[in-house]
C-alpha cells in the first residue's frame, strides 16, 4: 500500500473512549472545520485537541504550523499517553494538530486532499478509537477498514475521503507530527 501503513494494533483506546462518554460537551465546540462553507468534514464532528489559532473571520484560512493545546488537551489527560507514545514510536519531533473526529453511520467525509503549511510540514496519523466493519477510509484507489485500537500513517496529500456505512460511530484520533 502507498498510502496507509499500519504502524501499531492493538493500541488500547478504552480509557479515551471513557472519557469522550463522560464529556459530550466536548464535541463542536469549535466548528471551524465542520462550519466552514468548503469543508470537505460538514457531517463529521470534531473536538479540536491541539490546533492553530482560530481567525476571527472564519472564511480564513488556516495556513499555520504552530498549534496550541485546547481545552480538551486538559479534559481530556487520558489522549497524552496515545499521543505521546505515538511520537516516541515515530521519533516525531514536533506536534501539530491532534483532533478528534467522529462520522454518524451513513455520514462521510467528501474527498478532499489537504493543502498549505499543516499537510506539507507535518506527517499525518490516526489511530481508530471506535471503528467497525463499513467504516471505510479511501486514499487514492486504496480503501482501508482501520480496526479499534489501529493507529495509521496516512498520506493525506491524495484525495482521500471517509464513508462511514457501518452501524455505529467511526471515532479517530488525528496526530500531526513532525518527524525527526
Amino acid at each position: 500500500m502507498r498510502n496507509f501503513l499500519r504502524i501499531a494494533s492493538g493500541v488500547n483506546v478504552v480509557p479515551v473512549l471513557t472519557a469522550l462518554a463522560a464529556k459530550p460537551g466536548l464535541w463542536n465546540a469549535d466548528t471551524l472545520r465542520t462550519a466552514h462553507p468548503q469543508s470537505p468534514h460538514s457531517q463529521a464532528d470534531d473536538i479540536l485537541v491541539f490546533f492553530n489559532s482560530i481567525p476571527a473571520d472564519p472564511l480564513d484560512i488556516v495556513d499555520d504550523i504552530q498549534t496550541q493545546p485546547f481545552p480538551a488537551w486538559s479534559e481530556l489527560p487520558q489522549l497524552r499517553p496515545l499521543i505521546f507514545d505515538l511520537m516516541r514510536l515515530t521519533e516525531a519531533s514536533q506536534l501539530g494538530r491532534v483532533i478528534i473526529s467522529r462520522l454518524a453511520p451513513g455520514a462521510r467525509i467528501a474527498p478532499h486532499v489537504d493543502e498549505g503549511a499543516p499537510a506539507t510540514f507535518y506527517q499525518r496519523y490516526q489511530v481508530a478509537l471506535q471503528s467497525h466493519p463499513g467504516a471505510l477510509f479511501r486514499i487514492g484507489d486504496e480503501t482501508v477498514n482501520f480496526a479499534s485500537g489501529d493507529a495509521y500513517w496516512i498520506n493525506n496529500r491524495a484525495e482521500h475521503e471517509v464513508i462511514n456505512n457501518s452501524n455505529d460511530e467511526r471515532i479517530a484520533l488525528v496526530i500531526d507530527m513532525r518527524l525527526a
